[in-house]
């Protein structure tokens, strides 16, 4: 079984337990909070939800676009590039939200908020040689 193949079957029984149990079981992995990002796929224009840690950034949320240091960007993160509107669900609420990549002071700070709970962020930052996305899910209004 390949990685990526790993991946959407564990995300989509993750996705399914979270929404099931509004975020009581699948809401954290390990001490970090989960959230349901849900795009629209670029070239399906098909909504798309992947479960990503995350920490809050202002009124909104931050996610790291890492894919594990694998050499290319997820995917999800593409489809924000092509269409930054999307969905963000946190237990049992949905809002609406607009994307935008942090960059400089902001980039670095967020991603120590998150790289300080989990290290594998470091790690993955360290296996690959693309600069991994810091990502801004802000409400959309």
């Amino acid at each position: 079984m390949t990685k990526d193949l790993s991946f959407r079957i564990l995300g989509g029984l993750h996705r399914r337990i979270y929404r099931l149990t509004g975020g009581k079981v699948g809401g954290r992995i390990a001490n970090m909070p989960v959230l349901l990002l849900t795009t629209t796929g670029r070239k399906s224009g098909r909504p798309r939800t992947q479960p990503l840690a995350y920490t809050r950034a202002g009124e909104g949320y931050a996610v790291i676009a890492s894919k594990g240091g694998a050499p290319h960007h997820p995917l999800w993160y593409l489809n924000l590039r092509a269409n930054p509107l999307a969905e963000v669900t946190v237990g049992r609420v949905t809002e609406k939200v607009r994307a935008r990549e942090a960059e400089g002071e902001e980039r670095d700070r967020l991603w120590r908020q998150l790289a300080d709970v989990y290290s594998g962020y470091d790690k993955y930052a360290r296996k690959t040689s693309r600069r991994i996305p810091v990502i801004v899910l802000e409400p959309a209004r």
